[in-house]
């Protein structure tokens, strides 16, 4: 991904007129942060507020490396038990119930978007 291609994010803000709204052209890139400033942080032109690139996903605020919680992820979706889990990617078990735990709410938000676009069945 381009490191300026902000198409995928819309602003955070609930009480901005570009809430929500993907591709509207009102993100930039203010500064960066991390250990190696490997995240974005964006400003949105319309409201003036800053945010994470990471604020309202699984991501925002985890300690864990994205791989590890892309692992994690994976290792669930197989339905690969919560033990075995934390053994095969180096985590305590209750990080990967905290990480399902979080992943429910985000998952509906997701299916109930993707439901919203699909077209009706004729």
């Amino acid at each position: 991904m381009d490191d300026q291609d902000l198409s995928r994010f819309c602003c955070q803000n609930t009480q901005c007129p570009d809430h929500g709204k993907r591709g509207a052209d009102n993100l930039t890139v203010c500064g960066r942060y991390g250990k190696q400033g490997q995240h974005r942080l964006l400003y949105c032109r319309t409201c003036r507020v800053r945010f994470s690139e990471r604020k309202g996903t699984l991501l925002f605020g985890s300690k864990l490396s994205e791989d590890k919680a892309v692992s994690l992820f994976q290792h669930l979706s197989e339905r690969c038990g919560v033990r075995s889990t934390a053994r095969l990617i180096g985590v305590n078990r209750n990080t990967v119930v905290r990480y399902s735990r979080l992943a429910g709410p985000h998952a509906r938000q997701i299916h109930d978007e993707f439901v919203a676009f699909s077209p009706s069945d004729p």
